[in-house]
């Protein structure tokens, strides 16, 4: 059963298959896993966002359409993430909106091969000293102050949508301009990230 596609999987499970609810839960555990953990919400613990991440699996499950042109992989993917962002900003919406601000901080914040996070620009995430705390705050305050007077309306928006999750593709539809413009923005935002960190 475990060679069977996602689809047939989806099939089994609507006809009450057990078993291939299992089987399509743990192929795709590992994924769910690895996007909550590119998000961090103050307050909640990453199994909170593993759980959000799981919901939206669950609903893949029950809204794919096979007829659509858009594969089960693909489906889940946007249903996990928009389920993940959807709890992060109804988390920020409430009382204590100023303590539930949230970024990730796992991810290159360009296209950078991982060769460096914001987490490495803030240098730390769980700090006791107070003191490092501000400085930490006061470096990402200097970050974000130095984006916007270095970036361009269109890098800006690209970097924005990026970091919400949009490929490049979609970045390019969203804007309405072509694939290699946001590949070049994003470029040159990546270069003024490490002016700014040099």
């Amino acid at each position: 059963m475990a060679e069977r596609t996602d689809e047939q999987l989806i099939e089994g499970i609507r006809a009450g298959d057990r078993e291939a609810e299992r089987i399509l839960y743990e192929r795709y555990k590992q994924f769910v896993r690895s996007r909550a953990h590119s998000y961090f919400l103050i307050g909640a613990d990453h199994e909170d966002l593993v759980q959000e991440g799981m919901l939206g699996l669950y609903k893949a499950v029950c809204e794919y359409d096979a007829g659509k042109a858009a594969s089960f992989k693909s489906f889940a993917e946007v249903c996990v993430t928009r389920q993940i962002l959807s709890a992060i900003k109804n988390a920020t919406r409430k009382k204590h909106t100023p303590l539930n601000n949230y970024i990730s901080l796992n991810r290159s914040p360009v296209e950078a091969n991982g060769e460096f996070t914001l987490l490495d620009t803030v240098r730390s995430l769980r700090v006791a000293d107070p003191e490092e705390v501000i400085i930490g705050r006061e470096n990402f305050d200097r970050l974000v102050v130095y984006l916007e007077q270095v970036l361009s309306p269109m890098e800006r928006r690209v970097l924005g949508l990026y970091l919400d999750g949009y490929s490049y593709p979609q970045i390019a539809a969203a804007i309405e301009k072509p694939l290699k413009s946001v590949d070049n923005a994003m470029q040159r935002v990546k270069h003024k990230l490490e002016a700014f960190r040099n």
